[in-house]
């Protein structure tokens, strides 16, 4: 599976930005798609996740109402929709993948096989 992943920019505090993750190759319906970011100087970190099959989420708490991930399986694209931007959301942004996870793994970065390029997202005050 190749993953590619697009929309990162400059925004200003409180903008949106939505970024984008298209896949190819094999993928089957237990699919599922992370974000994770990495600020620089720290760890990357979890952000939210998507199931292909139904659709489940799973939201890092310090995104939980401000962020939305969503997917069109016609497409093989997950969209992560970025509301109310702080500077603490800057970060280089990832998107993973792997075919079958169960739900509790979705926050773990270790349990994903594949990964994108990443977008910079920069959140200006």
């Amino acid at each position: 599976v190749q993953l590619q992943a697009s929309g990162g920019g400059l925004v200003q505090t409180g903008g949106s930005l939505r970024l984008s993750c298209a896949a190819s190759g094999h993928i089957t319906n237990r699919y599922v798609t992370g974000w994770f970011r990495q600020a620089p100087g720290k760890e990357r970190e979890f952000v939210a996740a998507i199931s292909r099959s139904d659709g489940t989420t799973r939201y890092a708490d310090s995104v939980k109402n401000r962020f939305t991930i969503s997917r069109d399986k016609a497409k093989n694209t997950v969209y992560l929709q970025m509301n109310s931007l702080e500077a603490e959301d800057t970060a280089v942004y990832y998107c993973a993948s792997k075919n079958g996870m169960i739900l509790s793994d979705f926050t773990r970065r270790s349990r994903y096989d594949y990964w994108g390029q990443g977008t910079q997202v920069t959140v200006s005050s």
